[in-house]
């Protein structure tokens, strides 16, 4: 019989070591069982909105409606009132600009036309602000207004002759800047796409995708536009 009890002990010590059920020692020792957590209850509160009707919520559609209609406004009531005032009063529009030089209504021009792409770019940037969307509504109505009486279009340099005769330069100068900072942009969008497709996600080129940086390279062309038309002789030449 003690063969026999010492035969199970062993059975019983493999099935340990196995990791089967295991045989209690003693009669009296009780196995722990790990308790199974019921299912908490619900914290999110019923609601009579479904999640969509939630997110359109937050999305606020009154404000996109009104920067939409902001935009166009700024594109389309500027341009023509400055058009209107080229034509119109164009002695007056002279009396103030001949104040200025040719290349500081240049410079002038590229610095509103170039806040108003910053304006674009950090808005999507820092898409939860709307300041960054006022600065691109206030800009863009700057700049239209620079445009419309400087009469910016493929072939100014006609129209600017007709309406401000030797005076011309002034208006040409204007629409040297616009057109740099309009440049400028151009460029820096194609080198943006160029290294997002080219370039490898390892190499250090790679960096320029990243939002400071982009915006850094932004500028530093902006720079090389605006210092061509300054010193490149394009505005005497206009």
């Amino acid at each position: 019989m003690k063969q026999f009890d010492d035969g199970d002990g062993a059975e019983s010590g493999r099935s340990d070591a196995a990791g089967s059920v295991a045989v209690p020692s003693h009669p009296d020792e009780v196995t722990s069982v790990n308790k199974v957590s019921a299912h908490p209850e619900a914290t999110i509160p019923d609601s009579e909105y479904s999640l969509a009707e939630i997110e359109q919520r937050r999305a606020r559609p009154v404000r996109w409606v009104v920067f939409a209609l902001a935009v166009l406004l700024a594109i389309v009531i500027p341009y023509g009132y400055g058009r209107s005032l080229a034509i119109n009063h164009t002695q007056g529009v002279l009396r103030y600009a001949s104040i200025l030089d040719p290349r500081g209504i240049a410079l002038i021009a590229w610095t509103v036309t170039v806040l108003t792409f910053v304006g674009i770019g950090m808005s999507i940037i820092e898409s939860s602000s709307w300041f960054w969307r006022v600065v691109f509504v206030l800009g863009l109505a700057a700049e239209q207004l620079i445009a419309g009486l400087c009469l910016l279009k493929m072939d100014f340099w006609y129209s600017t002759f007709v309406v401000y005769q030797h005076q011309a330069i002034l208006a040409n100068a204007a629409n040297l800047g616009i057109i740099a900072a309009g440049l400028g942009v151009a460029v820096f969008a194609i080198l943006f796409v160029a290294i997002l497709v080219c370039v490898r996600k390892d190499s250090p080129w790679n960096t320029l995708t990243h939002s400071w940086s982009a915006l850094s390279m932004f500028f530093i062309i902006e720079l090389i536009a605006i210092a061509i038309v300054l010193f490149g002789g394009l505005i005497t030449a206009a």
